[in-house]
């Protein structure tokens, strides 16, 4: 591919922040390799553009942490965790420049040829910023307005995966004002729909935040609370007692999976800390699964990407519950250091990060050549 003209967006306002972060400099740093021209493009935690100079060094000094100099899973995961002692990164990120919300910087205005979004979360991952794109007419990397919007809802994403029949755990949907007005009617209906243990968590958010496992009805009020916190919608789920797979996918109209990796970890289960704490957490590839479940996993990855319109790249999570397979979510921008999961999963595939960076440019490039024409 000639080289392009490439504007990578990070930061953003959700709890996501620092994940997006490092994301977005293992991903630069591969444009570069690949002798693209990159035009950084950072959102603060308020919702400001930040532009110009070096933003991903300047956010990164603002949310005190140190983007890691090389690539490795333990140094992007020691950045986050130890994010309070770090230093700062360095003058030159003072010559960013600070825009205000609701506009178009000059940076998306001018000369772009393909946008790479690497912001996770809410007004991010959600179809905020994929709208802002496709009104400025401008080709970007992975899901639309609808796929983006549907997948980070979890209770949409997963009433759209049950009317395409895919299997799933089963999940109710309580409402902030539900649980203000009636919590003892809707303590019942976890108690009696779900049960215990069960999974508490905000509908709209990712990386783990505002979840809790309540082992005990006692608990459940604390949970609900602590989601509530987060978002209006809220999802209640059983707790299953399985492996954790997950599959990354590729492509528009035709995707293709990579092999299944298993996540495998210490602690109780996949909470915030176990996934970015240096040591905790470990990704096997490919999964040590039987080759019809890896078959399986393959099959229901590309499905799911299918019924929410998924376009360019999502990572589809599953439960492996003895022999039956389970969706449980799919990540339209999955965490994209060269050590995430997504990308190592297609390097066992045979795709290595700087050509999956190249093909998910191709993708966005054909995807907006079909929507022109």
């Amino acid at each position: 591919m000639a080289p392009l003209r490439v504007g990578v967006i990070f930061g953003g306002r959700s709890g996501e922040h620092e994940v997006s972060l490092a994301s977005a400099a293992s991903v630069i740093a591969a444009l570069q390799r690949r002798g693209h021209a990159v035009v950084p493009i950072g959102i603060t935690k308020d919702g400001h553009w930040l532009v110009g100079g070096e933003p991903l060094g300047a956010l990164a000094a603002q949310a005190r942490i140190a983007l890691p100099a090389d690539d490795s899973a333990g140094a992007v995961k020691k950045a986050l965790a130890d994010r309070a002692d770090a230093q700062d990164v360095g003058s030159s990120a003072a010559l960013a420049r600070t825009e205000p919300a609701g506009g178009l910087p000059r940076e998306l205005r001018e000369g772009l040829d393909v946008v790479v979004v690497m912001l996770h979360g809410p007004y991010g991952e959600d179809g905020t910023i994929q709208g802002l794109l496709e009104l400025a007419d401008l080709p970007y990397v992975g899901a639309g307005v609808l796929a983006s919007a549907v997948s980070m809802d979890k209770a949409t994403m997963k009433a759209v995966f049950r009317a395409h029949g895919l299997p799933g755990v089963e999940y109710l949907v309580v409402t902030r004002a539900e649980w203000r007005r009636d919590p003892a009617g809707a303590r019942r209906r976890v108690a009696d729909a779900i049960g215990f243990p069960c999974f508490v968590k905000p509908s709209n958010l990712g990386s783990s935040v505002g979840i809790s496992k309540v082992r005990e009805a006692a608990a459940l009020p604390a949970a609900l609370d602590e989601a509530a916190r987060h978002d209006r919608k809220i999802l209640v789920e059983r707790a299953v007692r399985g492996r954790e797979l997950e599959v990354s996918v590729l492509g528009n109209d035709d995707p293709v999976a990579s092999q299944p990796g298993e996540i495998t970890y210490d602690a109780e289960w996949y909470d915030y800390a176990t996934k970015y704490t240096e040591g905790q957490a470990r990704v096997t590839v490919p999964a040590p699964v039987a080759p019809q479940i890896a078959a399986r996993l393959q099959e229901l990855a590309v499905s799911a990407f299918r019924a929410v319109d998924c376009a360019g790249m999502a990572r589809v999570d599953f439960f492996l519950e003895g022999d039956r397979v389970l969706v449980n979510e799919l990540n339209t921008i999955p965490g994209f250091t060269s050590t995430s999961a997504y990308a190592r999963l297609w390097e066992a595939s045979g795709l290595d990060y700087d050509a999956l960076i190249e093909r998910l440019l191709q993708l966005a490039l054909e995807r907006a050549r079909e929507k022109r024409a």
